[in-house]
């Protein structure tokens, strides 16, 4: 009995850490499939984003990250929180004004506080700039309505 018990314990854990893992994959900014349109999270931190490659990618809790090289790599495994982009690689300016989901150009970022911020930047609308004018109020505002997505999950 102990045992139907403990594998009852295991399948309903396990369960939940799949249907956690799907739905995270679901709240990020993937394109085919991949987080931050195939760049490297790593190289964002060392001041210039670069294009991942292929055959150096990482599956992270059902997000798969390219990397530029061996070394980002194993850097992002060793403390891959650090690295992943805030909002799920969503435009930090648009959650923070409207609370939406908006595209971003993975070259226009920010590192505030050690955390990876993106941003739309298209068509003569660059939101980084409008970002920086009140950066304080929208990143407090983007913190709370990103909350909403997660708790959906």
């Amino acid at each position: 009995m102990l045992k139907i018990l403990l594998l009852f314990v295991l399948f309903a854990l396990n369960t939940v850490f799949f249907s956690q893992e799907k739905n995270r994959k679901a709240q990020f900014n993937l394109e085919s499939g991949l987080a931050l349109q195939g760049f490297d999270p790593v190289s964002y931190f060392l001041k210039k984003p670069l294009e991942g490659k292929k055959n150096h990618s990482f599956n992270y809790k059902n997000v798969t990250y390219y990397f530029a090289n061996e070394a980002n790599l194993k850097t992002f495994k060793n403390s891959p929180d650090k690295y992943e982009p805030q909002f799920g690689g969503w435009c930090a300016y648009a959650m923070g004004k409207t609370g939406e989901k908006v595209e971003v150009d993975p070259e226009t970022y920010k590192i505030i506080d050690d955390k990876l911020y993106l941003f739309y930047n298209s068509f003569f609308n660059n939101t980084l700039s409008t970002w920086n004018k009140d950066e304080k109020s929208l990143k407090a505002k983007a913190d709370k309505n990103w909350i909403k997505f997660i708790k959906n999950n």
